[in-house]
């Protein structure tokens, strides 16, 4: 494990002028906070924060995020607050290890409307400060970095979640290092076969051909020589995803595949990076259409480079990027070359990006969407497609991503332009509007009054702008039709389930989805975005069938106890399967669990040896979880009939009943209900919410029935 000096020893490498002492005390405070905690592979929890902020520092990161490494779950696992890291370590920490708390908490790979709803999140924690997410994308890294010591369900899980959204996110950012590490290790976990017999196909090839890394180094070497220019050339063979990946978009062999080494050559200054250029083009024959000039035409993340992949020794293709050195250090760190540190100082490095200016090219067009698939359609295509750069009639550049039509050039340049589109010319000539476009070329795009969207158009455009726009228009066009054929297919739904599609029902389903109203719903489901299922489920799932799962027996719902040691569960906050818990030791009376939130649970912060690390077993709970519901509801005929009813069909059981306030007109009541866990718990309130009768309803928490 790191020392604390080693910590302090590793960033004063790069900033002289570092707070030593604030950087000690956040490694004192984070041992004696995960004092006790373990890993999952036994080792002292703390050696994972440690980790992470090491690898921080390999990015010349500042003191705040180094400290926030050393914190960032200290109010997540630990009984430390934000008013105390606040206290301790001022604003800015508490700031960021909040932000870094709040990303671990989004569940990013579960269903496509949750996934979106955690996506946008994600990008508002992201503009509020950028390091935020390079605190958590270090967590990641180091996570996958000893991922085998999870169980094996969980590591694919995490696999696929760091595959699809975080490696994506870090080459977007232009750590295209870290990008390439984590797709491997989630590679190495969800296709193991597969990364092995790349890895075989390579040591074979290497046996047949020789190293051709060194060999190819200094033929390049050898060219700068002859042309007069001073720099150096790295290379290495790429890593098993990327062949792996080029072999998938391809449709090709290991054996047919070519440019599987990449080499790097860094200069002194753009001119030569241009002179490179032309001496590699002597020597070797360029193969076309692998050419681009990032220099000229930089990204938005900054990075900057010139790629052109050439026949090199005995044939073989080689990819070659040649740039600067302070273009190196933007592509080596993207964009957190802002916060870089040199000899004490933040770097004045002329590439770096402003972070607010890259939040905002990512976020551009977000704000237009109208539901979570049109937002995922954004984030998806920021995050994994490349760019490609196009030309006005006037020479405006206009980027795109790669397989982007003309249609979707029209819409970048004005949603005016995309709607009233008939047409349009590339480099003089006249194409058909699913033509895709390619580096270079100048776009004319013909347009006519009168001219709307037609639905074709969704499958001809490619960017989620093009798209939003498009559905926006074709929605607008036909809204009455479809809230009327909408209110109709619900109401079917609903009958189907014995319910009525109120007006109150549709508002609480629209809440649910997180839509602004019941129109928004009806109109959704009428033009078949949304199904009336959907609609139904977002207010009683349990009615609609499920399939069968084995039920967790009751006394293994929890994972963590010491053996032989009986559980209860706390009265006082009343705990359910999916809510984070910790376990207090009672002496003589087991142990008792509480949820991680109850006020109750400072009455022991200075018994430190009581507490119990607690998790709940991963699966189906049996509806044995006792809840008491408070709620208010109209005393008329039926009413409270109809709630026990409803409940009953939520596949919940009342336990118990308390009329707390009787009056004329309405009962305050509070009801136990036992459910299998908080996602269950969810359903069964937004269900009795859903009742036209219902005027409040809440959770209720009896601090006073302490254990």
């Amino acid at each position: 494990m790191i020392s604390a000096d080693d910590l302090v020893a590793l960033v004063q490498s790069y900033n002289q002028n570092t707070n030593a002492k604030l950087i000690r005390d956040a490694y004192a405070y984070g041992g004696e906070m995960h004092e006790g905690q373990l890993r999952h592979s036994g080792e002292p929890y703390f050696t994972h924060p440690i980790e992470v902020a090491a690898l921080l520092t390999e990015q010349k990161l500042d003191d705040a995020t180094i400290i926030t490494a050393l914190l960032h779950d200290t109010i997540e696992d630990t009984k430390s607050t934000y008013s105390e890291v606040e206290a301790r370590f001022g604003v800015e920490i508490a700031e960021l290890v909040d932000g870094v708390t709040k990303l671990t908490n989004l569940q990013l790979s579960s269903s496509e409307t949750k996934q979106a709803e955690n996506f946008r999140k994600l990008f508002m924690a992201m503009s509020k400060d950028l390091r935020v997410i390079l605190v958590k994308l270090a967590d990641r890294l180091h996570n996958m970095r000893t991922i085998k010591h999870m169980r094996p369900e969980k590591q694919v899980q995490k696999s696929r979640e760091t595959m699809d959204i975080y490696a994506p996110l870090a080459g977007r950012m232009g750590m295209h290092w870290m990008r390439e590490e984590l797709e491997d290790l989630a590679f190495r976990v969800l296709n193991p076969d597969a990364r092995a017999s790349i890895i075989r196909r390579f040591i074979t090839l290497q046996k047949e051909t020789g190293n051709l890394v060194p060999k190819i180094t200094n033929d390049i070497k050898a060219e700068l020589t002859k042309a007069g220019i001073s720099g150096e050339v790295f290379g290495r063979a790429k890593k098993p995803h990327s062949i792996w990946r080029k072999m998938e978009e391809k449709k090709q062999g290991f054996s047919r595949l070519s440019d599987i080494y990449g080499f790097r050559v860094i200069v002194e200054t753009e001119d030569d990076c241009y002179r490179v250029l032309g001496a590699i083009h002597g020597r070797w024959r360029s193969v076309p259409g692998r050419f681009k000039d990032y220099i000229s035409q930089p990204k938005s993340n900054g990075y900057r480079s010139i790629h052109t992949t050439v026949s090199g020794r005995d044939g073989k293709r080689v990819e070659i990027q040649i740039r600067t050195q302070a273009m190196n250090e933007v592509a080596e760190t993207g964009v957190a070359a802002h916060w870089s540190y040199k000899d004490g100082e933040r770097v004045e490095n002329p590439f770096a990006v402003d972070p607010a200016t890259w939040v905002s090219s990512v976020n551009e067009g977000f704000g237009q969407a109208d539901d979570y698939d049109e937002f995922l359609e954004h984030v998806k295509l920021e995050m994994y497609q490349d760019q490609v750069f196009c030309f006005t009639p006037k020479g405006d550049v206009v980027k795109l991503p790669r397989g982007a039509t003309p249609l979707d050039f029209a819409y970048a340049i004005h949603t005016r332009i995309g709607h009233s589109c008939v047409g349009a010319k590339v480099d003089g000539l006249r194409v058909p509007l699913w033509t895709r476009l390619r580096n270079g070329q100048s776009v004319d795009i013909i347009t006519a009054e009168g001219q709307k969207p037609q639905p074709t158009w969704m499958d001809i455009a490619v960017t989620g702008r093009a798209k939003t726009a498009i559905r926006k228009s074709l929605r607008e066009e036909h809204r009455d039709r479809f809230i009327k054929l909408g209110r109709e297919l619900v109401r079917v739904a609903f009958d189907h389930v014995g319910k009525k599609a109120t007006d109150k029902a549709l508002a609480t389903a629209a809440k649910e989805l997180s839509m602004s109203d019941a129109d928004q719903v009806l109109e959704f489901v009428g033009s078949t975005e949304l199904s009336a299922r959907d609609v139904v489920a977002a207010i009683y799932p349990d009615l609609l069938e499920q399939k069968g799962e084995t039920e967790i027996e009751a006394k293994r719902s929890v994972v963590g106890l010491p053996k032989g040691v009986a559980v209860k569960r706390a009265a006082c906050c009343q705990p359910v399967p999916g809510e984070r818990i910790v376990g207090i030791k009672h002496k003589g009376d087991g142990v008792w669990v509480h949820a991680i939130a109850c006020e109750v649970l400072v009455d022991f912060d200075e018994e430190p040896d009581r507490w119990v690390d607690l998790q709940w077993h991963e699966g189906r709970h049996a509806a044995n979880n006792p809840v008491t519901l408070n709620m208010t509801i109209g005393n008329e005929f039926g009413v409270l009939g109809r709630i026990c009813t409803l409940i009953g069909e939520q596949k919940a059981n009342i336990s118990d009943l308390h009329f707390i306030d009787r009056k004329p007109d309405y009962f305050r009541i509070l009801v136990d209900v036992e459910v299998r866990d908080a996602e269950h718990l969810h359903g069964v309130m937004t269900g009795i919410e859903a009742d036209t009768d219902v005027a409040s309803l809440e959770r209720h928490r009896d601090l006073d029935r302490k254990p």
